[in-house]
């Protein structure tokens, strides 16, 4: 089978790999149809590593994707061959005391599509799946609304983990993919406002689209004070979705006392700090999200039923033979891009 395959940093090649089969009767084997590329992807395409996961090349990656079942185990009745599925990309272990207190997305056991020491990649035709990580869709949703899934369950874990308050005042700091995911998920739930933050005009545009009360850019405007000018007594909710200290600086600025903040960006350094004097005086509470947790079937529904209309973040769109091309356009944020599409 075809595979877009890693081989070294900011390389890629298109090779023929040993296409997977069925090892369990729990096993489904997936013809992937759609991938998107996530921001996680192109910090192993540009640094091979994020944190303590090192990339060991040659590596496939990408983990965000809809699939059509191919073949299916003996014991699988989740799914049948033909269906059309959302692909949880988290196969956790179900035994170790983090899965046992229904944390799976800590799992000490977990193997993650493209993460370096856990799983390969979906960039490649076919890919072999526990049933439990296969959602069928119904028809009710498209390939490509089906692949955007995976960063809107994180998008509803967030909100969820969160627990708005009635009439929230929200921010979102960071307007690409999980930002956007985020604020649908804001809107889903009725929130007063919603104010999000984005240095790219393109996104700027998009967070518009996607319902924000109010958008700016912190390149060539005060953003907290902008805010607070229209929200005197803060945010009741401050989500994190850039990866930046400077974002972070933002939040606990923008933030009413007993506030919550969100962490989802993945930073590129090892670490950040925190104003700890404007924590402890505000009492600030910080949520920290790891990926999602049960939250896969809900996207799927919100998608469904029209709460959640995502398709516009979807603003370029490759064959597998450009993945390299789609990754430099990612990682240079040209072009305007929000969501880059890989279609196999």
């Amino acid at each position: 089978m075809r595979a877009a395959v890693l081989t070294s940093l900011r390389q890629m090649e298109l090779k023929d790999v040993p296409e997977p089969g069925l090892q369990k009767e729990t096993d489904v084997l997936l013809r992937i149809k759609k991938v998107g590329i996530c921001g996680s992807d192109v910090h192993y395409y540009e640094m091979g590593r994020i944190g303590s996961q090192i990339v060991e090349y040659p590596f496939i990656i990408g983990h965000e994707c809809a699939a059509t079942v191919k073949a299916i185990g003996d014991s699988v009745n989740r799914v049948k061959v033909g269906d059309e599925v959302v692909v949880d990309p988290a196969a956790s272990c179900h035994q170790c005391d983090q899965c046992t207190k229904g944390r799976e997305n800590t799992c000490h056991n977990v193997r993650f599509l493209g993460a370096p020491g856990e799983g390969g990649g979906c960039l490649c035709e076919y890919l072999v799946m526990p049933q439990e990580c296969c959602f069928p869709t119904n028809g009710a949703i498209t390939l490509e609304q089906a692949a955007l899934c995976e960063p809107l369950s994180i998008g509803v874990y967030a909100v969820k983990r969160a627990q708005l308050p009635k009439d929230a005042d929200v921010a979102i700091l960071g307007a690409g993919p999980i930002g956007l995911s985020c604020l649908l998920n804001v809107n889903a739930e009725n929130a007063n406002a919603c104010y999000m933050t984005e240095k790219i005009d393109e996104r700027v545009e998009g967070a518009r689209q996607g319902g924000a009360t109010w958008v700016g850019n912190p390149n060539n405007q005060d953003i907290v004070k902008e805010i607070l000018q229209r929200q005197p007594a803060g945010m009741d909710v401050v989500f994190e979705c850039a990866g930046q200290q400077e974002a972070i600086d933002q939040a606990l600025e923008l933030l009413k006392p007993g506030g919550k903040f969100v962490l989802i960006g993945s930073p590129r350094t090892d670490r950040v700090s925190f104003d700890i004097d404007r924590i402890r005086r505000k009492e600030i509470t910080i949520v920290n999200i790891r990926r999602q947790n049960k939250c896969t079937q809900k996207a799927i529904d919100l998608v469904a039923s029209g709460e959640v209309h995502a398709d516009f973040m979807i603003t370029h769109r490759f064959g597998l033979e450009q993945t390299k091309k789609a990754f430099d356009l990612v990682a240079g944020y040209r072009d305007g891009v929000i969501k880059a599409m890989i279609s196999l």
